[in-house]
């Protein structure tokens, strides 16, 4: 239990690097962020096709100053993932990260979409969590004021 905990804090760190290397712009920042990726990323996409933002920073094809600005509201690691969420305009996203060794792995963007992150796994006996309950929820501010296509993402 507590090598999951390390881990998570770990992959969480990591997920902030990228962030952080992202906002501050600097010549650096593509340095920074190769070292953190994959070679062979495993990237997916549910939105709108002119919303995939963050794939076209990482690839290069939009520049940092010219794109949209990824600021988290908040980030939570689950084992092996790293959820971030964040509001641009009128704009809600969410990425989940997948980590292995302290690299990622596979990345999850979904724009305008409502998540909830299930664990499918058997419960064992000595469980005591209520599977009744999501293990996250998207909690974007202005759901209230219109409706946004929901998605399950079981880990």
């Amino acid at each position: 239990m507590e090598s999951i905990i390390v881990m998570e804090m770990q992959n969480k760190t990591t997920v902030e690097m990228l962030y952080k290397a992202l906002l501050r712009q600097l010549g650096t920042t593509m340095d920074v962020v190769p070292k953190l990726l994959a070679s062979d990323l495993e990237w997916w996409f549910h939105g709108p096709p002119q919303c995939q933002h963050m794939m076209r920073v990482l690839t290069g094809e939009t520049a940092l100053d010219k794109g949209f600005r990824f600021e988290p509201r908040g980030i939570t690691a689950i084992r092996d993932r790293v959820i971030a969420e964040g509001w641009e305009g009128q704009a809600y996203w969410v990425h989940v990260w997948t980590l292995k060794n302290g690299l990622i792995t596979q990345f999850r963007e979904y724009f305008n979409t409502w998540l909830v992150v299930r664990d499918l796994r058997p419960p064992r006996w000595e469980d005591k969590k209520d599977d009744s309950m999501p293990l996250w929820q998207s909690q974007p501010r202005d759901l209230y004021r219109r409706s946004l296509p929901g998605l399950v993402l079981a880990i």
